[in-house]
């Protein structure tokens, strides 16, 4: 039996069958949409590295069934930037060194937008750290994380203030 489903994936109305319904949200994404960026790391939730944006709220992909996701609004790593005008996070993670091999960065940028999404953030370091903490980098670049989600946050606030474009 299958399924169809419609979901918004980064601004963009995707109608999708479904054979199994047991596909997650991650496995649609990457299998059939070849959205790549989005990583399956442990596949438990557990590692963060397939962080997506999910009608506003930052979820792991691989925990949420494609099904239960119809009408939603996905915001997914190659959905952030806009043409070649990195997003405020992106941008920050390069400047501050925050990756070492790279595979966790997709998931850690979703979720320290969702982190500014959601109202979280704020200008403490170890509020930052704590709100990230289901995210998981092998490398250790923590610190340079850290760095880069204050670094964003406060330049969206100065654009904020200031009235420009993020």
């Amino acid at each position: 039996m299958s399924h169809d489903v419609t979901l918004t994936i980064n601004g963009i109305r995707r109608d999708v069958t479904l054979d199994d319904p047991r596909v997650t949200l991650l496995d649609l994404l990457r299998e059939r949409l070849d959205l790549t960026g989005t990583k399956k790391g442990c596949d438990r939730g557990q590692c963060g590295a397939c962080t997506v944006i999910l009608d506003g709220r930052r979820v792991n992909s691989c925990l949420a069934l494609a099904l239960s996701c119809a009408d939603a609004e996905v915001l997914t790593i190659e959905g952030l930037a806009r043409g070649d005008q990195l997003h405020p996070v992106q941008a920050a993670f390069i400047e501050s060194d925050a990756f070492q091999c790279g595979f966790c960065t997709p998931g850690q940028i979703m979720s320290a937008v969702g982190l500014m999404m959601e109202g979280q953030a704020g200008d403490d370091a170890e509020r930052v750290r704590e709100a990230m903490s289901g995210n998981l980098c092998r490398c250790g670049a923590y610190a340079g994380i850290t760095r880069a989600v204050l670094l964003a946050q406060a330049r969206m606030q100065e654009n904020a203030r200031t009235g420009e474009a993020a």
